[in-house]
């Protein structure tokens, strides 16, 4: 079997192993960084597996899990550099960070992938697009793909195309979670008490996102199925097209997709 090690066990990092071992990885076959004693000790406990350091992480491990935050990577390589032994896979979690910057700080031929998650790996239905960089080979995207796949579904995509997917589903859980928060107010301010409201829209969510995935039908379909003439949907479409709410999205993902520009050419700069 092969030996996976997460370095940086946070929420994503935790969700991973936690995939991991529902999709039928042993305990064994699965080790983890954590620079907080406590949390470390509370992972062992609930999942059976080893809290490692990252030397022993990256010379007992076939692939690297990188889930550290952007900001954190530097120091992170520099540890891990010069302690890499040939043939290990990384697969890179953070969000922003092209697999040149690894390739470069990394012993020369390194295998590195790509990848962008969302926070719905929590709870197994993550949305993650997958990248190999320039000594990945087709190999190592199906070992990655099959891994990611115990916690949602995998999509490839070029690495040209990994700061515009940051920007759509790698934050796109937030914009969803953003219209159920002012959609709950609005249930309120009508005088329905928040819990009600919460059941209301979450599950009317859970219906909607359904249907979206079950149905195979378009969102437009969708919607005009909802929207009768003359009645109470049409009568709100038009205010959210009145207030440029499908503007704003559009202008959200696309100010996301530039921030993680940012974060990559930050790095580059770091290197220059």
């Amino acid at each position: 079997m092969t030996t996976i090690a997460v370095l940086g066990a946070g929420k994503i990092g935790e969700a991973l192993l936690s995939g991991l071992i529902k999709a039928g990885r042993a305990p064994s076959d699965l080790l983890f960084t954590e620079r907080f004693p406590t949390r470390a000790e509370e992972l062992t406990k609930t999942y059976g597996i080893s809290h490692v350091d990252v030397p022993a992480a990256v010379q007992r491990a076939d692939v690297i899990v990188v889930a550290v935050k952007p900001q954190d990577i530097e120091p992170l390589l520099d540890e891990v550099a010069p302690k890499l032994p040939s043939g290990k896979l990384i697969v890179s979690l953070c969000a922003g960070l092209p697999t040149k910057l690894f390739e470069r700080r990394l012993p020369e031929g390194t295998a590195v992938v790509r990848v962008m998650p969302n926070t719905p790996m929590l709870v197994g239905e993550a949305m993650a697009a997958i990248s190999g960089g320039a000594h990945a080979e087709g190999r190592d995207l199906d070992l990655v793909e099959e891994l990611l796949g115990s916690v949602g579904k995998v999509a490839r995509v070029p690495e040209s195309q990994q700061d515009a997917v940051t920007a759509l589903s790698g934050s796109g859980p937030a914009y969803f979670f953003y219209l159920v928060e002012a959609m709950i107010d609005a249930g309120i301010l009508l005088g329905i008490p928040r819990a009600t409201a919460a059941d209301l829209i979450v599950q009317s969510a859970v219906g909607a996102a359904a249907m979206l995935r079950e149905g195979g039908g378009h969102p437009v379909m969708l919607r005009e199925a909802v929207t009768s003439p003359a009645g109470t949907t049409i009568a709100g479409i038009r205010e959210l097209e009145k207030h440029g709410v499908r503007a704003a999205l559009i202008d959200a993902i696309e100010a996301a997709r530039d921030r993680s520009v940012e974060l990559g050419s930050a790095h580059d700069e770091d290197e220059a």
